[in-house]
């Protein structure tokens, strides 16, 4: 672990390393591993994408992003999960916030980089992937958290997915009206979910037990863009003590005694959204006493038994960083992505 947890300010010498071990973890096709010969989603593929971006190195984003273009099925969907030499898909299901997630990338990484090949070069991927999407909405608002031809899953749907597809949506709409293609239904889903998220709590965990142990159903829905600041700050202080342990982090379950970097930065984010940038900033400095010397996070950390647990060093936690890092500090004109309200 390094002595970056004090330091007052943030430059590229800094940040670099995790963006550095992101590329360790990126294979000659465009895949981002969770580490080496680890395992691949879309969800956290794209978010690695993003934390290259904002650090510059910009071909091995598109890179990325051409990995989801040649493997997308030819419903608009990408499986859940892919592992092994040459990656195979390893999970029948198909996630549909998975799915959705690529639209915030390819959002983020070209206000980042105001390249227009991460507009121009996936169009036909996105509009793909953004319909398979929608098409799972429910007449109530709701988008079904997952579908598989191999197994019955529950008709159901998750907060944290649903927060995570709305700003998806948000941003498709957004790349679209870039390109002046309009999506008049993508409006209409997006205001849909938004009432569902806002209004309508019956429409989740219907099926099985609540996940409002969990700290994703409490700062992600703020993620969403569905909150002004005033309120953004109100639900984060609503349950402050139940989810962050002082000097430590952001526990993963309330009732469990593990902080992981990735929450803790994703909070981070949440707290710049309610305009609580100085208690964002002193959650974000100490996370850095997690990384390692190779520029990698380790991903969590047990402090009943005061050890790191995985013992792995994730692709995506380290872009997490980095993400946060951007709201912070004002790296890139993507900064505002994940904590500003809709401007439709």
């Amino acid at each position: 672990m390094n002595n970056l947890a004090e330091k007052k300010q943030f430059n590229h010498d800094v940040l670099a390393p995790a963006a550095e071990y992101i590329l360790q973890c990126q294979r000659s096709d465009g895949a981002i591993l969770w580490f080496a010969n680890g395992k691949l989603d879309p969800w956290d593929h794209t978010e690695a994408a993003m934390g290259l971006a904002i650090m510059g190195h910009t071909q091995a984003a598109l890179k990325a992003f051409d990995w989801l273009q040649q493997n997308q099925n030819k419903n608009g969907s990408w499986h859940a999960n892919y592992i092994g030499e040459p990656l195979q898909i390893s999970d029948a299901k198909i996630e549909t916030n998975f799915v959705a997630y690529p639209a915030t990338g390819l959002w983020y990484c070209y206000l980042a980089t105001r390249n227009k090949a991460f507009l121009h070069n996936y169009v036909d991927m996105l509009e793909a992937a953004i319909d398979y999407v929608v098409n799972q909405q429910t007449p109530q608002g709701d988008i079904q958290w997952a579908l598989s031809e191999s197994e019955q899953l529950p008709s159901d749907a998750l907060v944290t997915a649903c927060s995570s597809i709305c700003r998806s949506l948000e941003c498709a709409i957004k790349i679209m009206r870039e390109l002046g293609t309009p999506k008049p239904h993508w409006l209409k889903a997006h205001a849909k979910l938004t009432a569902a998220l806002l209004h309508k709590p019956e429409c989740f965990d219907r099926t099985w037990e609540s996940k409002e142990r969990f700290s994703m159903d409490w700062f992600y829905p703020i993620l969403a863009g569905i909150y002004s600041p005033v309120q953004a700050s109100e639900r984060l202080q609503a349950r402050w003590q139940e989810f962050v342990e002082p000097d430590m982090g952001c526990r993963c379950v309330s009732d469990q005694p593990w902080m992981t970097v990735a929450e803790s930065c994703e909070l981070t984010l949440a707290l710049v959204a309610a305009n609580r940038r100085d208690e964002a900033l002193n959650l974000y400095q100490k996370l850095y006493r997690w990384q390692d010397e190779d520029g990698g996070f380790w991903t969590g950390y047990n402090f009943k038994n005061n050890n790191i647990w995985p013992e792995e060093k994730t692709s995506w936690t380290a872009a997490a960083t980095l993400l946060a890092a951007d709201a912070l500090f004002k790296i890139t004109p993507a900064c505002n992505v994940f904590i500003q309200e809709p401007d439709f």
